[in-house]
């Protein structure tokens, strides 16, 4: 697919941003210099320093740290290859790139509707940048100008996928999109066909076999599908063009992997277990290596565990950027949200039910118990921070009940059915019942996801920080990109730190990240210019 000029251009862009439109804003301080290349912030990091005295008492010490950070402006051109590119997710936000960057518009029987990034964090949200110093009022700006950013238009689409179909059919096969939509983009979907994948059966559901006619030779892992998939990106990037690639796993839900020791716990025993074709290495474990290997950024937008310890091994030896686990999308963006608000309300919260149906492809392979199992492990522990940091109302080791249930029913098709009951201790032994139902058009949401998740990890790919002043390079983030949190469902963070569950902090880090790069301060929201007067 050819890339598409577009006139929405990324705010603090180079001199290289197409139609070269200037910045939305500029910071205004010594610490922020800004060339035709780079912004370069000195900037101080302010947190607190807890520790006990030998007699229990805490003492907060407030500790400052001075880091530099450099941002490369110029975004080049970026594709996106998808694992899963045929299958709901895959073609739903494939057309829905096509229809934004066309413009297009189309009749439902609800009326004229318009293309649009609804959903998406970096598209369709504000931040925060400062208060008007005339009229005290709140200036928010689109969260795409606060940096340098590939827009989702000029995205190169490509990918792999175990079904043959091209994007067309493959569209119609999910049962997304309007008709009238569908029409629009069919001649560009059509064009469209993935790549070879891979396919070891023991690693998803049976009743997936029938979609499996565009497979590589081999039923395990093995080094060959490691270099297949190496050339895959190579030959992707040559054809297009491109400056860099971003890889994102939208395919099935794969069973877990057995953690075994000699296997998955080294990057060596990784690689060699590949080698040997071990039965204990999936599918999203070897595209993950490949990427890795080619220092191409990785997701996985599924809940299994593609991340071994050998392969988050792997990523810090390289230097190479991956982010997991699982979209965030509908039920669990409103449990981590709702539990969130409950605990921080003093709310005891002690059950969780969560029930779903879905009659999609995702539904199918979830009907499997291996594959539910995955899915189970990452909506379960979304609370688990949230209740581990109020110690009122939780004792050590103490949870709430938590159980999720999916089940396949093929009528409702991508139209998710989520329930979930709420059960909750309150003042003086009395109790409060929450109960939601959320219909979830499924890949409508997941799609915004993937291109956020994209866009993200490309910009992380251009930010570069030191502590030490006389140090002579610069370095990247950790290869764990923890950033990516807002819209996983069960976060990945570098070995020994904690994961972060609670919506609100994910979107404050993630925000505030960004304000770091540009040289400022994460806003405080205590407003004392309008409260000590």
């Amino acid at each position: 697919m050819a890339p598409h000029a577009t006139a929405d251009v990324a705010a603090n862009g180079g001199s290289d941003s197409p139609n070269n439109t200037p910045p939305l804003f500029t910071v205004n301080s010594p610490n922020v210099v800004y060339t035709a290349d780079e912004i370069n912030t000195q900037y101080a990091y302010n947190t607190t320093e807890v520790t006990r005295t030998a007699d229990g008492k805490l003492v907060a010490t407030p500790k400052t740290t001075n880091y530099q950070f450099k941002v490369d402006r110029h975004v080049g051109k970026v594709g996106m290859m998808l694992v899963g590119l045929g299958g709901n997710n895959g073609s739903t936000v494939t057309a829905g790139i096509i229809a934004n960057r066309r413009g297009l518009t189309w009749e439902t029987r609800e009326g004229h509707r318009a293309s649009n990034y609804y959903g998406s964090v970096v598209m369709s949200s504000t931040v925060k940048l400062g208060t008007d110093a005339k009229t005290n009022q709140e200036i928010n700006i689109p969260f795409h100008d606060m940096l340098p950013m590939v827009h989702p238009n000029d995205l190169v689409i490509g990918g792999w996928d175990i079904s043959a179909m091209n994007l067309a059919d493959a569209m119609d096969r999910a049962q997304v999109l309007e008709p009238t939509l569908k029409d629009l983009v069919r001649k560009e979907m059509a064009e469209i066909k993935p790549l070879p994948s891979i396919y070891y059966p023991d690693f998803i559901a049976a009743n997936q076999e029938d979609r499996a006619d565009n497979v590589l030779p081999g039923s395990k892992a093995c080094w060959a599908h490691v270099e297949q998939i190496q050339k895959d990106i190579r030959d992707f990037k040559a054809a297009n063009g491109l400056d860099k690639v971003v890889v994102l796993w939208t395919a099935n839900t794969e069973r877990y992997a057995d953690l075994l020791s000699g296997v998955n716990d080294t990057a060596d025993n990784l690689i060699a277990a590949i080698k040997a074709g071990h039965d204990e290495v999936s599918p999203s474990t070897v595209f993950a290596v490949a990427c890795i290997l080619e220092k191409t950024p990785f997701i996985n937008g599924s809940p299994q565990n593609t991340f071994v310890p050998g392969a988050i091994a792997l990523a810090e030896q390289h230097g190479a950027f991956i982010g997991g686990d699982d979209f965030k999308s509908g039920q669990t963006k409103m449990k981590s949200a709702l539990v969130d608000f409950l605990i921080n309300a003093g709310i005891k919260l002690t059950s969780i039910a969560s029930y779903n149906h879905l009659g999609n492809n995702d539904g199918k392979n979830l009907s499997s118990q291996k594959q539910f199992r995955s899915k189970e492990i990452s909506k379960s522990n979304v609370v688990d921070d949230m209740v581990a940091a109020n110690d009122i109302l939780y004792a050590k080791d103490e949870h709430p009940d938590h159980t999720v249930v999916i089940k396949y029913m093929p009528a409702v098709g991508d139209n998710k059915r989520a329930l979930d009951e709420y059960y909750a201790e309150i003042f003086m032994g009395g109790h409060q019942t929450i109960s939601l139902f959320n219909i979830c058009e499924d890949s409508l949401l997941a799609s915004p996801l993937i291109i956020d998740l994209v866009v993200v990890a490309e910009l992380m790919t251009r930010i570069s920080w030191k502590a030490d002043p006389a140090a002579q390079d610069f370095k990247g983030f950790h290869s764990v990109l923890s950033v990516l949190s807002y819209m996983l469902k069960a976060p990945l963070t570098p070995p020994g730190t904690p994961v972060v569950n609670a919506l609100a902090k994910q979107r404050a880090a993630l925000t505030n990240i960004f304000r770091a790069c540009v040289g400022l301060q994460p806003e405080s929201e205590m407003t004392l210019e309008h409260k000590l007067f």
